[in-house]
């Protein structure tokens, strides 16, 4: 038995899977609302204790950069140590890693229909790369050695934000003004979008209606509020922001596929984009993904897909753990192809 975790700034997913040939099975899956704990270790004890089980090996996918085993939650107060996390759960091999190298371990774990398509491309072996807006911004990178992709990690959403028109100028030297210095994660994430909607509103560019105020200053997740009116049309402060939102996504995911040479494809993860699929579905992505000047030919050709299945992260962090933390044979590693 493995036990993976997908652990976020909202939620806490955490899983067990056995493992036949090169097939991972989840046996149970449980999800903690991250923020009622004190740290990973107090939910994987009582994850363990729930199950009334103990394991040897487990990965956990966490948001941001991994250095020496440790690593200080961006979105959490927390601070995880795989060395004292090995001793406070017992659990003999313990991995950490970044929650979208987790991903990306976990995309040729997914059948088919865990992915909508947006551009079906050409059908070319080589680099891939995953983008994902959610509670901040994540990319990660898959390198293709001639047989199989390598997963590895990058902070890519904390690269500074390059402004296309005159709109996005105006976005840019608003949050300037707010924030100091404006990385893409400043709006491809959940706050990023309520930042977009308030630079529309305070700039005057679109009017905020009266129940609309309301309505945001009641909720507990803003950028929810503002998807929702997008997607159903119902105000045009909202359309005008997620419009904004999936462009600037589109121009970015664009950047990492020209930075990697992502001929493989290009994932879109996270809880957004499958929330907002059909904003991403019309063209204003696909338009500014391929607008790379005399490099839009080859990016037309690049295979994109938004990831639906939610288990992404935590199937990764299993497949992980399979490769890394146990002993697997050379001719099972050998059948792990794109």
């Amino acid at each position: 038995m493995i036990l993976a975790g997908d652990i976020g700034g909202t939620h806490s997913r955490l899983g067990l899977y056995s493992e036949t040939g090169d097939h991972l099975h989840l046996q149970i899956e449980k999800i903690y609302p991250s923020r009622q704990h004190g740290g990973l270790a107090e939910i994987v004890v009582q994850f363990l204790a729930d199950q009334n089980t103990s394991v040897n090996h487990a990965a956990f996918g966490i948001a941001g950069p991994i250095l020496n085993g440790v690593v200080s939650t961006p979105n959490l107060p927390w601070v995880i140590d795989k060395t004292e996390l090995s001793g406070q759960a017992k659990i003999q091999h313990v991995a950490l890693i970044n929650d979208l190298e987790a991903h990306a371990w976990g995309v040729d774990d997914l059948e088919p229909n865990g992915f909508a398509t947006l551009n079906a491309g050409a059908a070319l072996c080589g680099n891939a790369a995953l983008i994902a807006a959610g509670t901040g911004l994540g990319e990660a990178c898959l390198y293709w050695d001639g047989a199989r992709r390598h997963p590895f990690a990058c902070e890519g959403g904390h690269a500074d934000f390059a402004p296309r028109n005159d709109v996005e100028m105006g976005l840019l030297t608003y949050l300037c003004k707010k924030f100091g210095r404006v990385s893409y994660e400043r709006i491809l994430s959940g706050r990023g979008l309520k930042n977009v909607y308030d630079f529309l509103r305070d700039s005057g560019t679109e009017r905020e209606p009266p129940s609309l105020l309301e309505e945001l200053t009641q909720a507990p997740d803003p950028a929810a509020v503002i998807s929702k009116h997008g997607l159903a049309a119902t105000a045009v402060i909202c359309e005008r922001a997620l419009d904004i939102f999936v462009s600037v996504y589109g121009a970015e995911a664009g950047n990492l596929a020209l930075k990697m040479l992502a001929i493989g494809g290009v994932f879109l993860s996270g809880g957004i984009a499958a929330h907002i699929l059909p904003k991403l579905s019309t063209p204003a992505f696909m338009l500014a993904f391929v607008a790379k000047g005399r490099l839009q030919p080859l990016l037309e050709k690049i295979p994109v897909k938004v990831v639906t299945d939610d288990r992404i992260g935590l199937v990764g962090a299993a497949r992980y753990a399979l490769e890394r933390l146990c002993d697997q044979p050379a001719d099972v590693l050998s059948r792990r192809r794109a």
